[in-house]
């Protein structure tokens, strides 16, 4: 007599387990299982009545309170984190990502479940991030993927390929955001957008025409300063909250004015409401704001302070009062214009950042009258043309600088001299940014704290590019880049969740989840897997993410 597992696939895709107390019994030569009891799920078992159970047994087949025989000669036979996967899979499953794929895919069937290979290579972006033949490799020999027992680097590219066929125009990220909104009983009233690059290694880019296809990876304005390397251009939408909301791919040329609408197209049908998008100053073209206005859309745009419109300048150049927002945050609103063509402004000033730029200029000059009057002396001692060749070129290194020549002019001999009236200038802009909105209704304070939180979108890039190790790339054809940017989003994703319901870093969580494993033992008898408890910590983060702890005991498989 044995207790005997069994499993069965739901209609949402997961597995659970079952229970039951059975016999072997020998009909007509064959051995089958005969079962007695059905025990039940093993996610919702009394535990502690089957221990209760067993310590009677124990009782009455021994004085000592031992079963004879029973558990002798078994060793340790595997090990393996588990708690992070556990959480992992426990969000990924509220979030009803195996749900959106399934209701995509339709019929279509692999050698191994789909959903389930994909998890792991979020997974495996989220506590391990390596190259897919290593998440492969990870997924089968150092973790344990519930559901899933094996899997190798061609299933994870054919569910790479799945996934990006099933988000066409975004329709599995749709699913999953609103099911992330659900959950978190998220109100999306300002959105926020901004792109980054990242780089393959290879020498050139793709030629154009190259797989039938145009140049995917080419080179652009590289944000990471690797302009040597053919790239692509990612753009990211996050709530205020941090949670992302869609990512998109484009070629690597792309320029950052020419996604406003397309981004604005792709979010129009997916019924958010009243939506104010926030952008950076590199989005802030008029053509772009007038699109973002569309059916009765709103924005929040950064205006650029130096060579900016003439509007803005003059919004900059206003007199008035500022008021106090917060610690090192003082604003004021202006209005420029009349009637239709008025645009209402809001001029913020940080007096520590005012601080700061203001000693950072005072040691550039500082160092720029150094450099001049070096340059000065050399001169005065140089008896050769070939001396003053080697002085020219010093100067036109000094003007070319990027910090240190906005501060100089030249005179009409060639020689450099500090430009005072740019520094009074830039006086007046220190600790300052300006800002600009098309909707009446939001305060001034309102403006300026919702645009401080475009750091998320850069926070959210930061985690993909170090935590979620997005870079550097290595695949090729333009579906698989697609495919590995979308699964470092679910990634970002699924952290994010963690993070904002704990209220502890990623990192943190991990750590301490990771200490959570499951350990084989085999002996004589069978193979039992049995899970160590939880520290306090990691049985907080499971409560606080409303995902149950795994049960102690895992599995029993009789010999």
């Amino acid at each position: 007599m044995y207790l005997r597992r069994t499993q069965r696939k739901r209609s949402d895709g997961s597995i659970v387990g079952y229970l039951q107390l059975a016999h072997n019994e020998r009909v007509d030569g064959v051995t089958r299982a005969n079962v007695l009891v059905n025990l039940g799920r093993e996610d919702e078992l009394d535990l502690d009545g089957l221990k209760r159970l067993a310590g009677s047994i124990a009782r009455y087949a021994g004085a000592d309170g031992a079963l004879e025989g029973v558990g002798e000669g078994f060793v340790v036979s595997d090990s393996r984190p588990l708690g992070g996967v556990w959480l992992l899979d426990g969000l990924w499953r509220a979030l009803g990502v195996a749900r959106a794929l399934q209701s995509v895919a339709g019929p279509r069937r692999f050698t191994t479940d789909v959903e389930r290979v994909l998890f792991a290579l979020v997974a495996n972006r989220c506590l391990e991030p390596s190259s897919k033949l290593a998440a492969a490799e990870w997924a089968t020999q150092d973790a344990h993927i519930p559901g899933l027992q094996h899997m190798d680097d061609d299933q994870a590219y054919r569910a790479m390929d799945l996934l990006v066929e099933a988000d066409t125009q975004g329709k599995v990220q749709e699913a999953v955001f609103f099911a992330t909104a659900d959950l978190l009983n998220l109100e999306v009233d300002l959105l926020f957008f901004d792109t980054t690059s990242t780089y393959f290694e290879r020498d050139t880019p793709d030629e154009p025409g190259e797989n039938d296809a145009p140049a995917f990876r080419a080179y652009g304005h590289s944000k990471d300063s690797r302009p040597d390397l053919p790239q692509v251009v990612i753009g990211l939408a996050v709530t205020r909250e941090g949670i992302p909301v869609r990512v998109w791919v484009w070629p690597g040329n792309t320029n950052d004015m020419s996604v406003v609408q397309e981004v604005k197209d792709d979010l129009r049908d997916w019924r958010l409401g009243r939506v104010v998008t926030v952008v950076d100053r590199g989005f802030s073209s008029e053509e772009n704001l007038k699109y973002l206005t569309r059916a009765g859309g709103h924005w929040i745009a950064g205006e650029r302070m130096r060579n900016g419109s003439a509007k803005a300048q003059e919004a900059l150049s206003r007199q008035g009062r500022y008021r106090e927002v917060q610690d090192n945050l003082r604003v004021k609103e202006v209005l420029v214009g009349h009637g239709d063509g008025a645009r209402r402004y809001v001029v913020c000033h940080n007096p520590a950042e005012a601080e700061r730029d203001k000693l950072l200029r005072d040691q550039t000059i500082a160092r720029l009258e150094a450099e001049l009057q070096q340059i000065k002396t050399a001169r005065a001692k140089s008896k050769n043309a070939k001396d003053d060749a080697a002085h020219h070129r010093a100067e036109c290194a000094l003007r070319d600088h990027p910090s240190l020549g906005r501060y100089l002019r030249q005179t009409k001999t060639g020689r450099l001299l500090i430009d005072r009236k740019k520094i009074t200038a830039e006086e007046r802009l220190d600790g300052k940014y300006l800002l600009s909105t098309s909707d009446p209704d939001l305060s001034a304070e309102d403006i300026a704290l919702g645009y401080k939180s475009l750091l998320e979108a850069e926070r959210g890039f930061r985690d993909m590019k170090s935590t979620l190790e997005l870079r550097p790339v290595f695949h090729r054809l333009e579906h698989r880049i697609r495919a590995h940017v979308l699964i470092c989003w679910l990634a970002l994703l699924l952290i994010r969740i963690a993070e904002r319901q704990t209220d502890h870093t990623w990192r943190r969580i991990a750590l301490e989840l990771q200490r959570l494993h499951l350990v084989t033992l085999s002996g004589p008898d069978g193979v039992v897997e049995q899970t160590t408890p939880p520290t306090p910590l990691a049985a907080q983060i499971l409560t606080a993410t409303q995902v149950k702890a795994p049960p102690r005991i895992t599995a029993i498989t009789p010999s």
